[in-house]
């Protein structure tokens, strides 16, 4: 018996090894760990559990069955734990045919995806691999089709999450686009459909690798990843924090963590964070820091659509999801991408049952034929409908301009807001005075005298939070230091919150 256990040791040694110890001295020569070292850092010590070591490719065709056979196929799946809770991971290995995806590649990981969603728990793919295996033709591309096929029905039910670490190419690309979250390393990773010599084949474009798909590409321009990491390390680590926001299921309530941060805790700070002048602004994320549990906010998609903050907090230890206009950034608008970001957040948090906190700054929705030409229309009705169709817990909160059709779509009462608070310095109107009074009195135009008077009209009836609140839009306004204290109050009294929408098979979002 003692050298059949011995020759398990062995075995196990060597599946360890994946594509030897030269492959692995390159991978690190690269500035990349290897998939197994990337686990170990993802989950808790000596938790991981790996399913499938032995498994290896079926291929006879191109001299595939005459060369060594490495055990996993190129990809390490199991499941371990990340401060206690239960996560299912697979990790691409590049030292193995470069992480290229066969048929028994993809058969872990279905099996994988399989056992997440029946176990209700999170998902996480770290990637660093050279697309489908070419060597089994349409058997790699039928095993991309199953994995995209889990990919759909998990959605929404579980957590995924896709870290990319090295090269993610072709069908590679689509399964974390059907992920939760997209995360990044730079200079190290790189996601395109397409590799530069293709572009340059038939479009005639000389690209780099990381000009093409490069995270300072994807964080910025495209929206494709949710953040940027420096290295392998920090990555992996900001992976752990993000796993602690979020439940396990979409049947789990958010995870709660002991807070010292008292609740109760005012802020005369904040009587003074919105300027005198209207037009001069203000970063709302001194805010943010400032209501939620110690500061620690976990923000998404900081390069891109900056005019709108989006991210994860705790308020008494629970997760709440932050949507807040930029006033540093465009005057905090709503433009294309910001209705887009915000809205996929805010679906995000519906679906796993994590109360909403809007904070709203908006003069409206940005003008011009830019924006008219890509759609605007249909893009910030995203943003609406995702408000409109949430049933979690929304608290709202108006701290100086809500314009125009903006003020309806950031979680307004007519959106179904719970509790809507505002601070007197919130002015709520169809426009600003200047732009309402040349359209109402655009026979006083030439008298400055008249402009004047009747612009102070304008701000003393409308450009205050006392319209809405005397219609009962606004609930409550509130001074600027209780905002954590009331924030906190109105998601413990919303916390048993009840409200299902019509049945339907799914809506249809206009996307």
């Amino acid at each position: 018996m003692k050298h059949i256990v011995e020759g398990l040791e062995n075995r196990r040694a060597s599946a360890r090894l994946g594509g030897g110890q030269k492959r692995i001295d390159a991978q690190h020569a690269r500035g990349k760990l290897t998939a197994r070292e990337r686990i170990d850092l993802l989950l808790d010590q000596g938790s991981f559990e790996e399913f499938d070591m032995f498994v290896t490719h079926r291929c006879a065709d191109f001299g595939m069955d005459q060369g060594e056979k490495t055990s996993g196929d190129g990809v390490v799946t199991g499941w371990g734990t990340v401060n206690g809770r239960a996560i299912f991971v697979f990790a691409k290995d590049f030292t193995v045919f470069g992480g290229s995806l066969s048929e028994t590649h993809a058969q872990k990981i279905t099996k994988l995806q399989d056992m997440a969603l029946k176990n209700r728990a999170p998902i996480i793919g770290l990637f660093d691999a050279g697309g489908a295996r070419i060597q089994e033709g349409v058997a790699a591309l039928g095993g991309y089709g199953e994995v995209f096929q889990r990919n759909v029905l998990a959605s929404g039910v579980i957590p995924q999450i896709s870290l990319i670490m090295g090269p993610c190419a072709g069908g590679d690309v689509y399964s974390p686009a059907m992920t939760d979250f997209i995360f990044m390393v730079r200079d190290t990773s790189y996601m395109f459909v397409t590799g530069p010599e293709v572009v340059k084949t038939v479009t005639n474009e000389t690209v780099t690798a990381e000009e093409l798909g490069g995270a300072s590409v994807h964080t910025t321009k495209s929206s494709i990843a949710d953040r940027g990491y420096d290295n392998d390390l920090e990555a992996l680590l900001q992976m752990r924090r993000l796993i602690d926001f979020l439940p396990s299921s979409n049947t789990e309530e958010p995870p709660e963590w002991s807070s010292f941060d008292d609740a109760e805790r005012l802020d005369y700070s904040l009587d003074t964070l919105i300027p005198d002048n209207p037009n001069k602004p203000y970063d709302i994320k001194e805010l943010i820091h400032k209501i939620i549990d110690e500061g620690d906010f976990f923000e998404l998609q900081e390069a891109h659509a900056k005019n709108i903050i989006i991210g994860f907090g705790r308020v008494e230890g629970r997760t709440i999801g932050i949507v807040a206009n930029q006033p540093m950034v465009l005057a905090g608008v709503l433009d294309i991408d910001a209705s887009k970001k915000a809205a996929r957040f805010v679906r995000f948090c519906d679906c796993f049952n994590i109360p909403i906190v809007t904070l709203v700054d908006v003069p409206g929705f940005l003008p011009g034929t830019a924006q008219e030409y890509g759609g605007l229309i249909k893009h910030g009705a995203k943003l609406l409908f995702a408000y409109a169709e949430a049933t979690v817990p929304k608290v709202t909160l108006i701290t100086r301009k809500a314009f125009g059709g903006a003020y309806d779509v950031m979680s307004s009462k007519h959106l179904r807001g719970d509790v809507n608070y505002a601070w007197p310095s919130a002015q709520i109107a169809v426009m600003g005075a200047k732009g309402a009074v040349e359209i109402i009195f655009r026979a006083d135009i030439g008298d400055a005298d008249k402009i004047a008077q009747r612009t102070k009209e304008y701000e003393d009836r409308f450009l205050s939070p006392f319209v809405a609140a005397e219609r009962g839009y606004i609930d409550e306004v509130i001074s600027p230091n209780s905002t954590r204290k009331r924030i906190a109050r109105a998601l413990a009294l919303l916390r048993h919150k009840e409200l299902e929408n019509p049945w339907k098979k799914h809506d249809n979002i206009p996307l």
